[in-house]
């Protein structure tokens, strides 16, 4: 496939692991937070669970490790978990992103963002430049439930009284990626943070963000 079967109205993109390279970074603060409780995680075991809440995730972590999720505990890995994220954490745009976000603003497609980092973090990690092209920014703590629940894309077509069959997706991890399907709409993955074999729930897979742009028949 070389072109969409369809002309999106709307385009969300995903903010860690498309936008920003912050996946690596994830990594390192889940890693660091679990292993003083005997837990080893590998950068899969994070990155299949990009998009999900922290709750859930770290629930998994403990029960797989035997390990009551009390509330005390929660909270304590957590708040250990933000504290040496923040403590590594660069920014970093992934090459292309910019210029594409830019690019498909200029040429009146409308852009949304839905990520599951809370609104105060995007508001910190992304330019300003890039939050502007943005029409609608749908993030974790201003929906019930996210991914791979369908509520996070559904809320943003919704603010933008669109069609979910009209929006086109851009994502980076599993959870992700079925939350747009459930949601009915089309999904291009992207391998900046997992390889093929883990996105094959997408429509279509690209290599790097910069090649979204030729499905899109656009000069």
């Amino acid at each position: 496939m070389n072109h969409l079967p369809f002309k999106p109205k709307t385009i969300i993109f995903d903010m860690d692991g498309v936008i920003v390279d912050s996946m690596p970074y994830h990594f390192i603060a889940w890693y660091e937070a679990l292993r003083p409780w005997g837990i080893r995680v590998t950068c899969f075991d994070v990155f299949e669970k990009e998009g999900e809440r922290w709750q859930k995730s770290l629930k998994y972590f403990l029960k797989q490790a035997g390990i009551k999720p009390t509330h005390k505990i929660m909270n304590g890995i957590f708040n250990e978990r933000h504290r040496i994220f923040k403590k590594y954490f660069k920014r970093f745009i992934f090459k292309g992103a910019r210029e594409l976000l830019l690019d498909l603003h200029h040429k009146k497609f409308t852009l949304a963002l839905v990520t599951g980092t809370p609104i105060a973090e995007v508001k910190k990690i992304l330019p300003r430049q890039i939050q502007s092209v943005f029409k609608c920014m749908v993030t974790g703590d201003r929906v019930r439930n996210g991914k791979p629940h369908p509520e996070p894309f559904l809320k943003a077509a919704k603010a933008l009284k669109i069609r979910p069959a009209d929006c086109l997706v851009i994502e980076n991890a599993p959870l992700g990626i079925e939350s747009a399907k459930k949601a009915g709409m089309f999904c291009i993955a992207v391998t900046t943070s997992l390889p093929k074999e883990y996105l094959k729930k997408a429509d279509i897979v690209v290599s790097k963000l910069e090649e979204v742009e030729k499905f899109l028949c656009v000069n």
